[in-house]
């Protein structure tokens, strides 16, 4: 409604209409939106398993579905059933602070690699390959004789990648932070 208003407002001043008396701009003026109450104003405490409470209610309505017969209701094994897994999720113990960690590096043993899949991803090529490609245009040497048919850096970098003479070496890190460097040369 502010927003709208704003619009309405904008535009009469824009249009050169914007001489309007106090009356007139008394009648567009939008009521204020509601405030919202702050648990401090209203003086309830605020539940700290809100979230745990709305996410159980979610699970017992998806489950109390019965995905192979929508229409009947469960039955009361499965209802007993549903109510001890809520019981042993409530029962959990909710980590609070995680435990500093401090990165360490994997070391690739005999060229294993323990991180990730055996080969590049498309996202690691893609910023090889786009990197390389800088490089070679800002008058970088390339690493192999250039093919007849490359056109643009792009296809030298292509090639170069593909032959694996780019000296580079790929970073994977793991959530905790832990990672390992793996020269491109190790990859299938």
């Amino acid at each position: 409604m502010i927003r709208l208003y704003n619009v309405l407002r904008e535009f009469l001043y824009l249009s050169g209409a914007n001489k309007l008396s106090k009356s007139k701009e008394a009648k567009l003026n939008v009521p204020e939106e509601p405030k919202l109450d702050t648990p401090e104003e209203v003086g309830d405490e605020v539940d700290p398993n809100v979230g745990l409470n709305k996410a159980l209610d979610t699970y017992r309505k998806l489950i109390e579905k019965n995905t192979d017969n929508p229409t009947e209701p469960l039955t009361d094994k499965e209802q007993v059933n549903l109510e001890n897994r809520i019981k042993e999720i409530e029962e959990r113990e909710v980590v609070e602070k995680i435990e500093e960690h401090e990165a360490t590096e994997i070391p690739c043993v005999k060229g294993k690699i323990t991180i990730g899949p055996p080969t590049l991803t498309r996202f690691e090529k893609a910023r090889i390959m786009g990197a390389r490609a800088l490089q070679l245009s800002l008058g970088a040497p390339p690493f192999i004789t250039i093919p007849k048919d490359a056109r643009i850096s792009l296809d030298i970098s292509m090639v170069e990648l593909e032959q694996k003479v780019i000296p580079i070496t790929i970073r994977r890190v793991l959530p905790n932070g832990d990672y390992q460097n793996i020269p491109i040369n190790y990859f299938a």
